[in-house]
């Protein structure tokens, strides 16, 4: 996923909606809930929940911590996944999958016990972003520094197909049904692929979003959803690539999610230190309900769909900035941090 950070923007002033005596009083806008002091060394990317288990998935540099969300508590540590950015879950499976950027591997782990059980080589590099696709029962990375997605059988744990992409990929989704779709964030293009027969069917241009990076999908209404450097959210339709809305959001976003039970769409902001609310009115019309403040580096999100609540990671950045142009981050300022309802 992307690195913060170019420029600080001011958050967006909050949209209220009209009232008349008519209408049913509007839900509590969701604020911060509460924040969850973690510290510790080392970097950060995609966070993933176990709604079953009630177990939230964070990445930290080399490690995944676990995160017992309704205890408020760290329960386990998935350890050796250098370089990790995102963690696949399996639940039919019993099964999590780690891609670990620096190692150009998986790591498989047991969603009960959480114990590793395997690591599966051979990805392309820089494996990225990962997701497990039900129909397929196979898990794809996506590989920053090849241009292309590994096709892993969990049940060979080998790497069994290359799919060439055009260009970066970003974050994926899949419907279900057959189908993975993938931001190219060099291109501004978002492709489909085919999971039954492991091969690229689309490719479709983005503009005028710029570097998508985000992706989430609306499987009823097959709608897509990539969050987008300049401040847009791009919706698309999952069935022919076509453009379908574009939404102003917040700077720096990272990561979206869907919620269907609410018909709501959450972009986190990781430079505006916001999280943009979108309200789905019908699939072919979006608008802007809130913007939430959060903090500044919190660019990534994961949705508890039972409490209808974010989970975001985040740290205190320093005032100086690293060789590679990254800020500094201030030590032991590590932490999640919870929005929703009260």
């Amino acid at each position: 996923m992307k690195k913060l950070l170019r420029s600080v923007a001011p958050a967006m002033l909050l949209l209220a909606l009209p009232f008349t005596t008519h209408a049913a009083a509007p839900a509590p806008t969701p604020r911060l809930l509460s924040t969850l002091p973690l510290g510790g060394a080392g970097g950060w990317d995609y966070l993933s929940f176990d709604a079953a288990r009630r177990h939230l998935f964070v990445s930290r540099g080399d490690r995944v911590l676990v995160i017992d969300i309704d205890h408020h508590k760290q329960i386990g540590t998935i350890a050796n996944t250098p370089g990790v950015h995102g963690i696949a879950l399996a639940p039919d499976l019993g099964r999590g999958f780690t891609s670990n950027g620096r190692g150009a591997s998986v790591t498989e782990f047991e969603l009960a016990t959480l114990k590793t059980v395997a690591t599966i080589t051979g990805t392309g590099q820089n494996p990225d972003a990962i997701l497990y696709d039900r129909a397929s029962h196979h898990v794809l990375t996506f590989n920053g520094h090849s241009a292309s997605a590994s096709v892993i059988d969990p049940a060979q744990r080998a790497v069994i197909a290359t799919i060439a992409l055009p260009g970066k990929p970003e974050f994926a989704v899949t419907d279900g049904a057959g189908h993975v779709y993938v931001n190219i964030e060099d291109k501004s293009e978002l492709v489909q692929l085919d999971t039954t027969h492991n091969k690229l069917l689309h490719v479709w241009p983005l503009a005028p979003c710029e570097s998508p990076s985000g992706l989430a999908i609306d499987t009823r209404h097959h709608r897509l959803f990539s969050v987008c450097d300049n401040r847009i959210m791009a919706v698309t339709d999952a069935s022919d690539g076509r453009q379908i809305a574009s939404v102003p959001i917040g700077d720096g976003p990272d990561a979206v999610a869907f919620d269907p039970a609410e018909s709501m769409i959450y972009s986190s902001n990781g430079e505006s230190g916001t999280i943009t609310a979108v309200k789905q009115d019908d699939p072919d019309h979006y608008r802007v309900t809130a913007t939430i403040p959060t903090q500044v580096s919190a660019r990534t999100l994961a949705l508890d769909p039972k409490l209808h609540r974010l989970y975001l990671s985040a740290a205190r950045l320093g005032k100086t900035r690293q060789a590679n142009g990254r800020p500094t981050v201030e030590p032991d300022s590590f932490v999640v941090i919870t929005v929703g309802r009260p």
